[in-house]
């Protein structure tokens, strides 16, 4: 599947005066037990999209109703210049979304940068704010323990702001394929197709201009450090945790921690996996996401 593929696939809803794509299985799916389907919500990671699970949506969709929005200033959704892209607001946003869409009930999955909004959707829902009811959540190579975390060269050239502007102009799709390259163990099952699709959505809208002022979220998982861990060490809500082993960014270790300090988590582990296993090895992240949740 390429670029265009994928855009015909979702739809846009408007969220807070901003254009947000989505894809929402409930568009796509002929099942006769269509509506009595859990829902399943996920928040992709840096610096990609939706796009992301355009190998697994399918038999994701076998069990529930999946539903994949692009953050503002990702994939096809906006990339307005003057804006914070703050995780707070980003949460507002993806919140919205759902409750447009009538989600009164969810399973929560998230990777990467989409794992910080999770834990702020948990602190509000810790606090009884949150407006829906959370049934679970599935947490995939994040580096919400941001200090544990080995960010790669290029991120942090990028959050720097005198030097980001100049790093994303420069930035280039073969930059893109050595830096995604880094991150697989097995650098076979990224395309070239692939590439190209992912490097057309971070350019969509003006996107390398928005991509240095994202990029400082990580900063934002200093500031809101206690909040949000402290989100995940309070909250009930069962957690399953799915981590692949070989992540170069969100190390092992993390997982283990996150585990420890949870009340009612489990840790599975994808061997010989890099930070994208939903890309890279999808057959057997959804396998095991299917399982965690007792499908």
């Amino acid at each position: 599947m390429d670029a265009q593929q994928w855009l015909e696939k979702g739809n846009y809803q408007t969220i807070n005066d901003h254009k947000i794509f989505l894809v929402d299985s409930l568009g796509f799916d002929q099942s006769s037990n269509l509506h009595t389907k859990p829902n399943l919500c996920i928040l992709h990671g840096f610096p990609t999209s939706s796009f992301d699970y355009w190998k697994v949506i399918d038999s994701l969709s076998e069990q529930y109703r999946v539903i994949i929005h692009d953050h503002l200033g990702f994939g096809f959704s906006d990339k307005p210049m003057n804006y914070s892209y703050s995780l707070i607001d980003q949460t507002d946003i993806a919140l919205s979304l759902w409750q447009k869409l009538g989600i009164n009930k969810t399973t929560i999955l998230a990777h990467d940068y989409g794992t910080s909004l999770l834990t702020e959707i948990l602190a509000r829902d810790n606090q009884n704010y949150c407006p829906m009811t959370i049934e679970q959540i599935i947490l995939c190579n994040g580096s919400m323990h941001i200090e544990m975390a080995n960010l790669r060269l290029i991120q942090r050239l990028l959050r720097n702001k005198l030097l980001g502007k100049y790093i994303a102009k420069l930035s280039s799709k073969r930059t893109l394929k050595k830096n995604m390259g880094a991150i697989y163990v097995d650098q076979t099952q990224i395309s070239e197709q692939e590439i190209e699709s992912i490097w057309y959505m971070m350019n969509y809208n003006q996107g390398k201009k928005v991509l240095p002022i994202v990029s400082r979220y990580t900063f934002e998982r200093k500031v809101l450090w206690h909040r949000w861990i402290g989100a995940l060490q309070q909250t009930e809500l069962p957690i399953e945790i799915i981590w692949s082993d070989q992540d170069p960014i969100a190390v092992s270790e993390m997982a283990n921690v996150i585990h420890r300090e949870t009340k009612n988590s489990r840790l599975y582990w994808l061997i010989d996996i890099g930070h994208f296993p939903m890309l890279e090895k999808p057959d057997l992240w959804s396998q095991k996401v299917l399982e965690s949740v007792g499908l």
